[in-house]
């Protein structure tokens, strides 16, 4: 329940407080003395987009804040979720500061516009006068008689058949087109395949080939330098490696006369013992170098190939190679693989659209059982509102294709009179008419969603007399059940509210203020007499006055 509205420096309100109470409220004023302003100001809290030039102060903030009595409506698990403190008297904030930025509170927490249009549909309905175009929207027709039967859990599940349904399409059709674009390449991916696989590619042999072609191309270099070295090691008329040990020997007998003299010999003996390992194995190298143009040949052809291969494939190494090769593989196994991989889907949509007939099946039942419920509970409330030839129909018309609603196409058809044929509502009823179907609507809606507050801005729209006296009767009715705050014209529907509120404007030397009065019984009654009459206050519109107030 909405239990008040605080209001500053918004519009033309400077500042306004409105305590509300349980049962049917009702707020009137002269038209632009800023009834719709105090909506919209209670829109910002309910999540609506801001405005800077909302702010009647430019230099100072707006700051909106309701007061709503959670206790009844197990709301704690959804503040539990967002991480919002929960108290059983919920504050919502909004503030809107001169640069523009917006800020929302839910008790003191920081909270985005999300949460706060999540929290008011738990909380509250607020009927404007364009929502009565809603009656020819279909989805709308289809949401009320969802609300009427209360099954959102089975459409959860209708829903999540439904997207597992269109995922399995659209992942079928992505096979078929991957397939079809790739059957196109199929002949190209397998001669590279086979090339490079004829290839035979390894890890790090270019590397080993390009060294070895080095070695070859230079042999005769390289067999001068070793046999030049040799000699000089060992073949010379003094060999460098028989001198060296002949220097050995003389250093070791004398090693242990002279001061370090074993250090020395050790260090001699371990130069001695490497060169004569190194002329060994540059002799043994000389040996093994041959110059051999077959298999220089060889080299210089597999260089060429890899060379060529990473051209091709605009790559730089034979690891690269290998990948590509393992790529095209993977490719070629896909596409192999492809009539397994779409008999596997389309078992998984067969599935999933048996599993989506059952969901809509039962959605549909669900839908038709409450139709007659529907349609007796409105046709009953429009014969009250002064319609006693009042026909209203919930059509069903099942589609061949599944929607993310279901397989029904739901419309409200209506009739005002016996010879009137059953037609789409706002192809045949009245401004007053269709006010008075939505009433009917919201009165069921009311009972059937459990909303605590229902707001109604001049749903009397098109309606007088004794039609809005049972218009004033209905609304007064469903205040036993919930909060209703109905804005009105109308002194027929103002004389049933349990409390009355007034907005008016007053005129300064500087600018024009809006308030909001709750009034006295006295007050009332001067009201609704004015709203009777007019500016002149008569006895008899007192009397007509205290007559409304009293039935």
């Amino acid at each position: 329940m909405l239990k008040s509205l605080s209001i500053k420096n918004y519009a033309l309100i400077d500042k306004a407080t409105i305590e509300f109470g349980s049962g049917f409220t009702v707020i009137t004023g002269e038209t632009g003395a800023g009834k719709s302003i105090m909506l919209g100001a209670l829109g910002l809290v309910l999540g609506q987009r801001s405005d800077v030039s909302v702010i009647g102060d430019k230099e100072g903030k707006c700051v909106i804040e309701s007061v709503f009595d959670v206790s009844k409506y197990k709301l704690q698990s959804l503040f539990r979720d967002e991480d919002v403190d929960y108290d059983h008297e919920t504050v919502l904030r909004r503030e809107i500061l001169p640069s523009g930025k917006s800020r929302a509170f839910v008790n003191d927490t920081p909270v985005n516009l999300n949460f706060l249009k999540l929290l008011s549909d738990r909380l509250i309905d607020v009927h404007s006068q364009h929502q009565n175009l809603l009656l020819g929207d279909n989805r709308f027709q289809l949401s009320v008689v969802d609300t009427v039967a209360g099954n959102q859990d089975l459409l959860t599940k209708y829903q999540e058949a439904y997207y597992n349904y269109k995922r399995l399409l659209t992942e079928k059709k992505r096979i078929e087109e991957l397939n079809a674009r790739q059957r196109n390449d199929k002949d190209y991916w397998d001669f590279q395949f086979k090339q490079l696989q004829e290839a035979a590619l390894k890890e790090g042999e270019q590397a080993d080939l390009e060294q070895e072609l080095e070695t070859l191309s230079h042999v005769e270099e390289i067999k001068s330098a070793l046999s030049g070295a040799s000699l000089v090691l060992y073949e010379n008329e003094q060999p460098m490696v028989q001198e060296l040990f002949h220097l050995k020997d003389a250093l070791q007998k004398i090693a242990d006369y002279l001061p370090q003299g074993k250090e020395l010999l050790e260090r001699f003996t371990s130069v001695y013992i490497e060169l004569k390992d190194l002329a060994e194995e540059i002799t043994e190298r000389g040996s093994d170098v041959e110059f051999d143009p077959v298999r220089q040949q060889i080299v210089q052809d597999r260089l060429d190939l890899i060379y060529s291969l990473q051209q091709k494939h605009h790559v730089d190494s034979v690891e690269a190679l290998i990948e590509i090769k393992a790529d095209l593989s993977a490719k070629l196994e896909q596409l192999a693989s492809f009539d397994e991989e779409l008999a596997r889907v389309e078992a998984q949509i067969a599935k999933a659209l048996k599993n989506l007939q059952k969901q809509a099946s039962l959605l549909t039942a669900s839908r038709e059982k409450v139709f007659k419920q529907i349609e007796n509970s409105i046709q009953q409330q429009l014969h009250e509102l002064g319609m006693p030839h009042a026909r209203f129909t919930v059509n069903n018309q099942n589609n061949s294709e599944f929607g993310p609603e279901g397989a029904d196409e739901i419309s409200f058809l209506f009739a005002a009179n016996k010879s009137s044929q059953l037609t789409d509502i706002p192809k045949v009823a009245s401004g007053g008419e269709i006010s008075r179907v939505m009433l009917c609507i919201k009165s069921l809606l009311s009972s059937a969603k459990g909303l605590p507050t229902i707001i109604f801005d001049e749903i009397d729209t098109g309606v007088s007399g004794e039609i809005a006296d049972r218009m004033g009767r209905i609304m007064s009715v469903m205040g036993q059940d919930i909060q209703v705050i109905s804005i009105t014209h109308l002194p027929q529907i103002a004389g049933k509210g349990n409390r009355h509120f007034k907005v008016f404007k007053t005129e300064t030397d500087h600018q024009t203020i809006s308030s909001v009065k709750l009034l006295s019984t006295d007050e009332r009654l001067t009201e609704i007499a004015g709203m009777l009459s007019g500016s002149s206050v008569t006895d008899a519109a007192l009397e007509n006055a205290r007559l409304l107030m009293e039935n």
